[in-house]
């Protein structure tokens, strides 16, 4: 990885590391029912503004990185890239600071395997345009983020949260789902080209985001849709908190999923 690139995430690491910190600052919603994963959620949804707007709008005056999503990508590509990696770094090391590996596994596990990929991106230069596609799923992410802290801040029976509601459905079909299977599409056609290190790493996370994606839009559709009224709020110990009759626990997104 050259320097500047090194330079890149690092500076997003301190950003992203920076913002969280800034937060404990600022007053909260006083109806904020966990402090610390409001502040984290509200920290992915600034990334998931940057990196997604920055995807769309790159994808769209760049379509060769489409075309040719190995080698076509401009250098300002490898920036956005390297300021996920960034971002998923500082993530992590907020959620060892603030959670015992029990309660974040998982989603350790996921940045683990978007570190993984979006890095070997940034470390080849190759791959660019596939890793700017994988980025337009934080698309979805801003409606799933804005749905969360819709939630944790008890707000499960108001407009805005039905809005978010659908918004995240249909981002999730539009900018999650869709180009998931257009990425796994790809990929498979591709297989002769790409070595068989990457075809795994790649059909790995492409498998991972694709299942909880298609996990998280039917439990959304259930709990937000097809259950007309919502139980009403019950508080439980430690880390697992019910809102609003939804279990709320600090899991998966970008591949991000935080539902």
């Amino acid at each position: 990885m050259a320097s500047w690139e090194l330079l890149v995430v690092g500076a997003s690491f301190a950003a992203f590391r920076g913002l969280h910190w800034g937060l404990q600052l600022l007053p909260t919603p006083e109806t904020a029912r966990d402090l610390w994963m409001w502040r984290n959620i509200f920290v992915s949804l600034m990334h998931s503004l940057l990196s997604g707007a920055g995807a769309l709008v790159g994808l769209w005056l760049y379509p060769q990185m489409v075309i040719d999503p190995i080698h076509g990508h401009p250098s300002w590509a490898v920036v956005l890239v390297a300021v996920s990696v960034g971002y998923f770094l500082a993530d992590g090391v907020d959620m060892l600071w603030n959670q015992n590996l029990a309660q974040a596994w998982d989603l350790l596990c996921h940045h683990l395997v978007v570190v993984s990929c979006l890095s070997t991106a940034v470390l080849s230069g190759h791959f660019v345009g596939f890793a700017v596609v994988s980025l337009l799923l934080e698309l979805n992410s801003i409606c799933l983020h804005l749905r969360k802290l819709l939630l944790l801040s008890h707000k499960a029976s108001s407009l805005a949260f039905r809005v978010s509601s659908w918004a995240t459905l249909t981002t999730l079909a539009l900018f999650r789902l869709l180009p998931l299977g257009w990425m796994s599409l790809w990929l498979f056609r591709q297989r002769y080209r790409v070595s068989l290190a990457l075809v795994i790493l790649g059909g790995t996370g492409l498998v991972t985001v694709g299942s909880m994606s298609i996990s998280l839009g039917i439990r959304i559709l259930i709990r937000d849709v097809l259950q007309s009224r919502p139980p009403p709020f019950i508080s439980v110990h430690k880390e697992t908190k019910t809102y609003d009759g939804e279990t709320v626990t600090r899991n998966n997104s970008t591949l991000s999923l935080k539902t």
